[in-house]
C-alpha cells in the first residue's frame, strides 16, 4: 500500500502561496504599526500641550526658552525669564517628572556648585520618553557635543524630537546678550536679573529668556503653534557612537537652554516643514518636520493636536507661528 503525503511540487506550491501571502499581509501589519506610531507621536505632543496649559496657568507664562545651550536647568530658578533650561525643563514638574527638576538644588543661584553639576548631568542622563518619538528613536543616550558649563563633563545625554515654536522672525535667535555673555552663569544671572538680556524679537511663543503669556496670543491659541516635531537627517538619529555623524540642531540635551535643537522657526520661504531626509543645510537644521510619511504633529496653545501637511501653504505656516500677526488661520484636516 502506497503512503500518502506531498509530492515536491505540492510542496514548492504552498510555500509560494504563504510567501505570497505574507508579502500582502506584510505591508499592511508595516501600516497599521506606524499608525499606532502617530498616535502615540500624537499623545506625546497632547501630553506636552496639557503640561505647558498648567505650567501657563501656575506660572502665567508658558514655558520659557532658556537662556542658551551651555545651561541645561536649575531648580533654584523657578521658571520664566529666571530659568536658564529649556521649555522642556520647565515642563517637567507638569509631567509628573517633579524629582528629575529637583536634581541638583542646592539653594545657591549665585553660583555653579558641585551639587548642581552632578544632579544636571543626572537628569540629562535619565530618559523621559514622552520627549522621543516612536517612529524615529527610542529616549536613551545619544552622543552629544560637551557643553558642561553648569554639569559634570558628559558626552552621553537623552535629546528630544520635539521643539517649541520660536515663531517666524529669526532676528537674535539663540544668541541672547552676546556668546561671551553665555557662557559665564554670573554675567547671565546678571542679565536676567536686570533684565538686560538682548531682546530676541521672537513673535513665537517660547524663545530665549522668556515665553508668551496667553493673553499674548492675539490670533487665537487654537491658531498659534506650540510643540511640535522638529526636522532631523535620518542617519543622524542614531549617532551616539559615530561623532563624525552628527547634527548641530541636534547635538546637546533636551534641557539645553534656548537653541536650535530644541526651538524651530516656520518662514514661508526657507522654513517651511519637510520630511526628514539626508540634508544638512542651514535652512533645513531651523524647521519642522518629522520621519513621518505626509504630515508632521503639532500641537498647539490650545492643547490641541493637528496633522500639519508637509504641503501646507507657506502664508499660512508662517502665519500659524507668529502668535499676534493679526492673520488668524484656521487649520482644516
Amino acid at each position: 500500500m502506497k503512503k500518502k503525503g506531498f509530492t515536491l511540487v505540492e510542496l514548492l506550491v504552498v510555500i509560494a502561496i504563504i510567501g505570497m501571502l505574507v508579502g500582502l499581509l506584510l505591508p499592511a501589519v508595516q501600516q497599521a504599526r506606524e499608525a499606532a506610531r502617530v498616535l502615540q507621536c500624537n499623545n506625546n505632543l497632547k501630553q506636552m500641550g496639557l503640561a505647558s496649559m498648567n505650567h501657563e496657568s501656575t506660572v502665567k507664562t508658558y514655558p520659557s526658552g532658556g537662556w542658551y545651550y551651555y545651561w541645561k536647568g536649575d531648580p533654584d530658578l523657578g521658571f520664566g525669564y529666571m530659568q536658564p533650561g529649556s521649555w522642556a525643563y520647565s515642563m517637567l514638574p507638569f509631567l509628573e517628572q517633579n524629582a528629575l527638576f529637583q536634581l541638583g538644588t542646592d539653594g545657591n543661584v549665585n553660583e555653579v556648585s558641585g551639587t548642581q553639576r552632578a544632579g544636571t548631568k543626572a537628569r540629562c542622563q535619565s530618559p523621559v520618553n514622552v520627549f522621543n518619538c516612536p517612529s524615529r528613536r527610542p529616549a536613551k543616550l545619544y552622543y552629544m557635543r560637551d557643553y558642561g558649563k553648569d554639569c559634570d563633563s558628559m558626552t552621553e545625554c537623552v535629546k528630544g524630537d520635539y521643539a517649541a515654536s520660536f515663531g517666524s522672525n529669526t532676528n537674535g535667535f539663540n544668541n541672547g546678550a552676546n556668546q561671551s555673555t553665555n557662557s559665564n552663569w554670573s554675567n547671565s544671572l546678571s542679565c536676567a536679573k536686570n533684565k538686560t538680556w538682548a531682546d530676541p524679537k521672537a513673535n513665537g511663543v517660547s524663545y530665549d529668556y522668556g515665553a508668551a503669556k496667553i493673553g499674548e496670543i492675539r490670533d487665537g491659541t487654537s491658531n498659534t503653534y506650540l510643540i511640535g516635531e522638529k526636522y532631523l537627517a535620518p542617519s543622524t538619529y542614531e549617532s551616539a557612537n559615530n561623532k563624525a555623524n552628527f547634527c548641530y540642531t541636534d547635538d546637546i540635551s533636551v534641557y539645553g537652554g534656548c537653541d536650535g535643537d530644541n526651538m524651530r522657526v516656520s518662514t514661508k520661504d526657507t522654513r517651511l516643514p519637510v520630511q526628514d531626509r539626508e540634508s544638512y543645510e542651514v535652512s533645513d537644521s531651523y524647521r519642522f518636520g518629522s520621519c513621518h510619511a505626509g504630515a508632521f504633529g503639532m500641537v498647539m496653545c490650545d492643547g490641541s493636536v493637528q496633522r500639519i501637511s508637509y504641503s501646507i501653504d507657506g502664508e499660512t505656516h508662517e502665519n500659524l507661528a507668529n502668535r499676534a500677526d493679526g492673520k488668524s488661520v484656521t487649520l482644516t484636516n
